[in-house]
């Protein structure tokens, strides 16, 4: 909770849920929400009972990258951490689906795919994945700006132990 969700949860309330969420059926009966958490806890907190959903049928690995992209393209303000585990879910989401990304005649890694669609570089991608190995106080270090990112990677190689 912090002051842009009340802000969005105040432009709710004057105008609605703009843009609908995303959900998908559930094998079991009712849905799983794809993309749209933020819109819904706001509609909550403007004390709204319903938001526009479209329903689409979704494999897991392309929900995944649609939840992914969604969040890292929406947010203003993305912390190290959050990016980091978002690169690695949609890597491996790529990965599994086993299909191969062209663009003009060129064939990209997965890792290249996921810099191309956040404008990173496929190092920079590899950086932000490596801080996933990092014990959770150190990530939480890297996220309130008490260890650079950089130092942040190369701690990141080191044996737990260490």
């Amino acid at each position: 909770m912090n002051e842009s969700m009340m802000e969005m949860a105040d432009s709710v309330k004057q105008y609605g849920v703009l843009v609908p969420a995303l959900v998908r059926p559930k094998s079991n009966g009712g849905y799983e929400m794809v993309a749209g958490h933020r819109r819904k806890m706001a509609s909550e907190l403007a004390g709204k009972l319903t938001i526009s959903c479209i329903v689409r049928d979704l494999t897991d690995d392309e929900a995944v990258i649609i939840m992914v992209d969604t969040n890292l393209k929406q947010r203003d303000q993305i912390l190290p951490s959050e990016k980091a585990f978002a690169y690695k879910m949609k890597l491996e989401a790529i990965k599994h689906q086993g299909i191969a990304s062209s663009q003009v005649g060129k064939k990209l890694l997965s890792i290249e795919k996921v810099g191309e669609d956040n404008g990173e570089s496929r190092n920079q991608v590899h950086r932000y994945i490596r801080l996933t190995y990092l014990i959770p106080e150190l990530l939480s270090m890297v996220d309130e700006n008490k260890i650079a990112f950089n130092p942040a990677v190369e701690i990141s190689y080191l044996d737990k132990s260490e």
